[in-house]
């Protein structure tokens, strides 16, 4: 099986894509292959239980990496497309941008509190296409 997944993102965040992915599996065992067709978001697998979580991963990850308009960053050469621009490049050099995950008979072998995110690092709302590929 191979598919694209669109997500509309409303900026920063973390999108939740856990069901939609379930829906488009095939009910066998395998290995489904996940890859962000994107240089600037990144695929996670965390905790979905807690939204804190989500919280203090952003509030990480801006600290981590402000954008370009912060001091600390005056570095930065690459703002072609605003301060966000290359800190959503280093976030997502440094975050995964594809994911494997065991299948058995149809159902990710997630664990309890695990769920798949799109972590989007840009500012504006984007369209994403996420590749998925089950063997």
């Amino acid at each position: 099986m191979l598919a694209e997944l669109g997500i509309m993102t409303r900026g920063r965040g973390m999108y939740e894509i856990t069901g939609r992915v379930a829906e488009l599996l095939p009910a066998q065992d395998g290995l489904l292959t996940l890859f962000v067709r994107h240089t600037s978001c990144s695929l996670l697998i965390q905790e979905n239980a807690d939204p804190d979580v989500q919280r203090d991963l952003a509030a990480f990850f801006a600290r981590f990496v402000p954008d370009a308009d912060d001091p600390r960053m005056d570095y930065l050469v690459h703002r072609a497309e605003g301060p966000d621009d290359m800190p959503a490049h280093i976030k997502a050099a440094v975050l995964p941008v594809s994911l494997s995950i065991p299948v058995s008979q149809g159902r990710m072998l997630l664990g309890t509190w695990q769920g798949i995110y799109l972590m989007e690092h840009r500012a504006a709302p984007h369209s994403r296409k996420i590749a998925l590929h089950f063997m």
